[in-house]
């Protein structure tokens, strides 16, 4: 039987307004099935801190494991229909409280509710009549399975009248666009993070000193965010000296000696949202001659990939404008040889720079989106939020160029929101240039 409750919801609330939206881009006959994200084992019995599924927190903001969201759009008795945990006192004496059908119908604003031991039952029923299913397949091999169950069991009555489904879309197709586009709480949340990171960053920034090691610059960091409420929106990158070479370092095992660079890529979260911010900074406070002129090409390249966000130009632009500055500067400097558009054509420039300039960003830091649309790179609207991120990245073991550039790597990030009528830097307010940075280390 569902749970309800009789006093009315609040049909005006964001998750309320974006289940809407999703069920009138999928049709009357569609039923979009969006399950929690499992549990993870981290050792034995001990789990990863959990995660929501970001689909699932984004249409509903429900923070529990084992659920699982269903709209059925124009369902007389209900259109959303959520199925989690009952309320368990002895469970919720070893693991904290769980909201219960009951308390998702009042809390999350849900038509109906059930108990997920439920899901088995009733889910069929609301497969039948539907002619398509939007839902994630291959992303979840055990739940995969047990849909085709349930659709295998619609299929089996047929001779007695069911309708079974016989349309299976991705949901991302749908569901990737909204997310792509955020709305005005989304963007509060989005600032709250950055200003969290931007606080994080400084932090760092004012403990750094010759000698100390990448994970004490990493505790500065995560202790600023969990003050505010906020966790780390991914592992942190905390690479000093050559370190800062390796895209994805996270070991943060190291020491930054002097007058070396520290290169420290680091957001929060909040409430699921995340920032994504990079900076690279001298540990001593004072930047050598060649370390700023690698910084100040980088920063120039991130100035001609920012000129490019704004609504009506295409994606692909800022990640060119950047290219074409940091190859400019790489001939200038004499780490590349040739004519520039030879050295952007053959890709000579990946010695130096081997990834984009930019991602989407949101609820998860890789966000979703398409980045192109119809074959041709997407036109830049008002709403989207991503990172511009240009870097440069000498091996330290590269006799081929002066050894006053090897073992540099420098990366300058920020998270920018395209507007009306151009765009905003979510992150401006954290020292940027070589000159801001040391001003800032030096106070």
């Amino acid at each position: 039987m569902a749970r309800s409750i009789s006093e009315p919801r609040n049909t005006r609330s964001p998750y309320a307004r974006r289940r809407r939206h999703l069920m009138r881009m999928a049709g009357d006959d569609a039923i979009v099935i969006v399950p929690a994200a499992a549990e993870r084992i981290r050792s034995r019995d001990t789990h990863y801190p959990y995660r929501q599924d970001s689909d699932l927190l984004y249409l509903t903001g429900f923070p529990e494991p084992e659920a699982v969201l269903a709209l059925i759009p124009g369902r007389r008795h209900g259109e959303a229909i959520l199925f989690c945990r009952e309320r368990d006192p002895e469970r919720e004496g070893w693991d904290g409280p769980r909201v219960g059908p009951e308390g998702a119908v009042e809390a999350f604003g849900v038509d109906d509710a059930y108990p997920i031991t439920d899901l088995d039952d009733i889910l069929p029923g609301l497969l039948e009549g539907r002619s398509r299913v939007y839902y994630h397949f291959g992303r979840d091999a055990e739940f995969d399975l047990k849909l085709i169950g349930w659709l295998n069991r619609v299929r089996a009555q047929v001779r007695s009248g069911a309708q079974p489904p016989h349309e299976f879309l991705e949901l991302g197709h749908l569901l990737d666009e909204l997310r792509l586009f955020k709305d005005a709480g989304e963007l509060k949340l989005m600032q709250k993070a950055a200003d969290v990171s931007v606080a994080a960053h400084e932090a760092a920034m004012r403990a750094a000193r010759p000698g100390i090691a990448e994970y004490e610059l990493q505790a500065e960091l995560e202790y600023v965010f969990r003050r505010n409420a906020a966790t780390p929106a991914y592992n942190s990158i905390v690479g000093a000296g050559a370190n800062a070479c390796v895209l994805h370092y996270n070991a943060n095992s190291g020491a930054a000696r002097g007058g070396e660079l520290v290169l420290i890529d680091a957001g929060a979260e909040v409430q699921g949202y995340a920032a994504d911010i990079t900076r690279t900074f001298p540990v001593n406070g004072r930047f050598s001659p060649a370390q700023r002129a690698l910084h100040d090409l980088v920063g120039q390249a991130h100035a001609a990939a920012l000129a490019k966000a704004r609504p009506g130009e295409v994606w692909d632009s800022i990640h060119e404008a950047a290219v074409a500055t940091l190859a400019e500067g790489l001939l200038r400097l004499g780490l590349l040889k040739g004519k520039l558009e030879k050295v952007i054509a053959d890709g000579s420039y990946k010695r130096f720079y081997r990834h984009k300039t930019g991602h989407w960003l949101g609820l998860d830091v890789h966000d979703v989106g398409d980045y192109r649309v119809d074959g041709q790179s997407r036109v830049l609207e008002p709403g989207m939020v991503f990172t511009i991120e240009p870097g440069l990245y000498v091996d330290a073991n590269d006799t081929t160029v002066d050894a006053k550039w090897r073992g540099i790597g420098i990366r300058t990030e920020d998270d920018v929101l395209v507007t009306k009528d151009g765009a905003r830097m979510l992150t401006a307010a954290l020292a940027r240039s070589a000159d801001e940075i040391e001003a800032f280390m030096a106070r």
